[in-house]
């Protein structure tokens, strides 16, 4: 099976870039060393995935502290979409 690869849409990036300056390293930092890595091998298995309910298209959450990184994954072409980035006490409303 051949490595997904990782879209990053401009409305995730928005709020990357909105994050306060150190907030911003500490999340890209584990974004490129962690989150990255394993989503490229398995976008649907780990400790910090969960698919979550009620969302079509399918929609999936990656926990990175008190982040939560929100992605869709299409199969077929082996693409990850990353969607956006919330701080966990707004991410579900």
């Amino acid at each position: 099976m051949s490595e997904f690869r990782i879209f990053e849409t401009d409305e995730f990036r928005k709020s990357l870039d909105k994050l306060p300056t150190g907030v911003s390293r500490f999340v890209r930092k584990k974004l490129i060393e962690y989150v990255y890595p394993q989503l490229r091998k398995d976008p649907f298995l780990g400790p910090n995935i969960k698919k979550l309910k009620g969302y079509d298209p399918a929609t999936w959450r990656y926990r990175i502290g008190k982040f939560r990184v929100f992605f869709m994954v299409d199969q077929a072409e082996h693409i990850i979409f990353m969607l956006s980035l919330d701080d966990r006490r707004d991410a579900y409303r």
